[in-house]
Parts: structure tokens; sequence; C-alpha cells
């Protein structure tokens, strides 16, 4: 019913920078926290940054000062600029959103994206 397809992922050096998207689609009402999380092989998922939906957001520290969330409502997306990427960045990034409410449903539901690979190598 809900779909989350990231992108903008890919092959960067370090110091470079990328910008990842999602957009999330289906017959959505409204969402509560957008954001971002990322694994890298053989780790746990953790946390990238967040975004209410008043614009509120939250950083791990790994990515303050480097990284920027940002989202669009009216569209139901979220973005994540990184610059000044590191080897330790790499990591299959997904998207999630929560607190989604379906047009018709009084429940309210989290979504995940596929994931993105970034990878940052010379």
């Amino acid at each position: 019913q809900v779909q989350l397809v990231e992108s903008g992922g890919g092959l960067v050096q370090p110091g470079g920078s990328l910008r990842l998207s999602c957009a999330a689609s289906g017959s959505i009402f409204s969402i509560g926290t957008m954001g971002w999380y990322r694994q890298a092989p053989g780790k746990l998922r953790e946390l990238v940054a967040d975004i209410s939906t008043g614009g509120n957001t939250n950083y791990a520290d790994t990515g303050k000062g480097r990284f920027t969330i940002s989202r669009d409502n009216a569209k139901n997306m979220v973005y994540l600029q990184m610059n000044s990427l590191k080897s330790e960045d790499t990591a299959v990034y997904y998207c999630y959103s929560s607190d989604v409410v379906l047009r018709g449903s009084r429940f309210s539901y989290q979504y995940w994206g596929q994931g993105t690979q970034v990878t940052v190598s010379s």
C-alpha cells in the first residue's frame, strides 16, 4: 500500500558529496517522522538522521556538520545531503517513514525502503 523508493546512491571519492532522495507513494493521509538509517557490512543498522513533520531534525554524531536532512511534505519526500564523505560512510542507506496514516484508516504504520548503496572509495 505504501512504497518508499530511494535514489541517489553510488560511488564517490573521499571528500565528495552525494544527495539521497526518498519518495513515499501510496494511499497516504499523513506521515510523521521521516529519516535515514544505514547498515555497513557486519554492523548493525544505525540511525543517520531524522526529521519531524514540522522540520525538527536529529542527527547521529557521525554525520553532524557533514549531513543535512530535509523533507518536502507536499511531495512526501525526504532528502539527505552528504558532504565530506569518508570511507566509513560506506553502507546501504535506508529511508523510513513512521506514523504513516493511510487514507480511510485510523491506524499508523512504519515503512522502510529497499536501500541504496553508498560507496566511498578512491
